[in-house]
């Protein structure tokens, strides 16, 4: 194998690469010698079939993959003699395309390396690490919130008409074709108006509803309702109003509590106190983040390989422009093209990318197994009812797994760095936390 350097201008590099015939030849008979034991013919002993004749009849496919693992092999031995890691992948193309047997294997092959990243003294990065307790206010607001989510429901003034958002409670008796059906038929069934949990169209024709009035209900069962002997078909549902009751909020007590999962009041008050400040630690974390993303960008400055800094600037503006047109879904719209801000953006996100790389690969960082399990099991929480078929999606697709890993390896490489940089803790209140979170979200 010969390989001679035709490009190093910068991080680009090209190189021909020659694998000999005679090379080529030899890795066929290995080839063949390696699949000989196995192989039977007529005339002739399993395993003792002649050589030529095992050439002859199987010659032209093996060299096609000797071809390849030559070319593979001269291709992976380059990298490592070299040290180069290239920054995508490598462009390769055979350039005798009129190539016969016999004839020696030409090669091109150019890339973009990856550049040589600097040390950094991680303790001389100075940061802040922002802390905010919940107080006594914030608690209370929680608490109130809540009351409004654990609502009650009191009787509305007798007479009073029910609105959207009232809770009606009903006898309803229903018939399709004229005919009764299993589950069509309820007692004193309590109904939030609006809550969209009866068929489309049930309960809009309970607005205005009075107690003691008798209403008939009609709705299209839904084309692909569960039960199939009723889907898509008309029913007729006869309603009697037993009482009609106005949304309150809960009163702030234990009994509320303990809906919430607490023992009582008191404790329920620590869960929502642990809860914000879990939630301020998050946010603090994010500028903590930024302050130190920043102060790396100052410290280290490398040469990029313009093609990660080109991709990356075409992704920031497409998600840009999908993100200023959100009723455009698919692809198929003008091209986008990056603008000096998108290329600046791209230039910092490809050099800081590398940088946390180096540094979580020098320091050994890794994502284990049970973390990458924990990330797919909660992004599965977001598809209810497919969370197995997502799990397996994303075992089988190494691009997704991929793209998962990497925040995961991203934040442990920064909680490493948080170690080993200058961290002073500045105590701020909820408000000046959320008004460095704005900052954070305008740059």
């Amino acid at each position: 194998m010969q390989v001679t350097e035709t490009l190093n201008e910068g991080l680009k590099r090209g190189y021909n690469i020659v694998v000999t015939a005679a090379e080529l030849a030899t890795k066929v008979d290995e080839k063949l010698v390696e699949a000989r034991p196995d192989i039977e013919m007529k005339g002739f002993r399993k395993g003792k079939v002649p050589m030529a004749l095992l050439k002859k009849q199987y010659g032209q496919r093996l060299t096609g993959e000797a071809m390849q693992e030559s070319i593979d092999g001269a291709i992976a031995k380059h990298f490592e003699d070299s040290g180069d890691r290239p920054a995508m992948q490598p462009e390769v193309k055979m350039t005798n395309d009129d190539w016969k047997e016999g004839d020696d294997i030409n090669v091109e092959m150019s890339y973009e390396a990856l550049p040589t990243i600097p040390e950094v003294d991680l303790k001389k990065i100075k940061l802040e690490k922002l802390i905010t307790k919940a107080d006594d206010a914030s608690v209370d607001e929680a608490l109130a919130n809540l009351s409004k989510t654990a609502q009650d429901f009191a009787d509305r003034k007798k007479g009073s008409k029910a609105k959207d958002g009232d809770q009606v409670t009903i006898d309803f008796f229903g018939k399709v074709e004229g005919e009764p059906f299993e589950g069509g038929t309820a007692e004193d069934y309590p109904l939030v108006l609006g809550s969209n949990s009866f068929i489309p169209g049930f309960e809009a024709q309970l607005v205005g509803a009075k107690v003691d009035e008798d209403i008939e209900v009609k709705v299209n069962f839904p084309a692909e309702y569960g039960a199939e002997n009723l889907a898509g078909k008309d029913a007729v549902f006869e309603c009697k109003i037993r009482a009609v009751k106005a949304p309150k909020a809960s009163e702030i007590n234990d009994d509320m509590a303990k809906k919430f999962g607490a023992e009582d009041l008191p404790a329920l008050k620590v869960q929502i106190s642990e809860r914000l400040e879990a939630e301020y630690a998050g946010a603090a974390r994010e500028i903590q983040k930024r302050g130190l993303l920043d102060a790396l960008d100052k410290m280290v400055k490398f040469e990029l390989p313009p093609s990660l800094v080109k991709a990356e600037a075409g992704q920031i503006a497409h998600q840009l422009w999908h993100d200023e047109n959100p009723e455009i879904e698919g692809h198929d719209h003008p091209e986008v093209t990056p603008t000096d801000e998108h290329n600046s953006l791209a230039d910092r996100r490809v050099r800081l990318g590398l940088l946390l790389a180096e540094m979580g690969q020098k320091a050994e960082i890794q994502v284990t197994d049970a973390e990458m399990t924990q990330a797919m099991m909660n992004q599965a929480r977001q598809y209810p009812g497919q969370e197995r078929e997502f799990f397996e999606f994303v075992q089988q697709n190494q691009q997704m797994q991929q793209q998962m890993r990497a925040p995961l390896f991203e934040d442990k490489v920064v909680d490493y760095v948080f170690e080993l940089a200058t961290v002073t803790d500045k105590v701020i209140t909820k408000d000046e936390l959320q008004k460095a979170v704005e900052a954070l979200e305008e740059e």
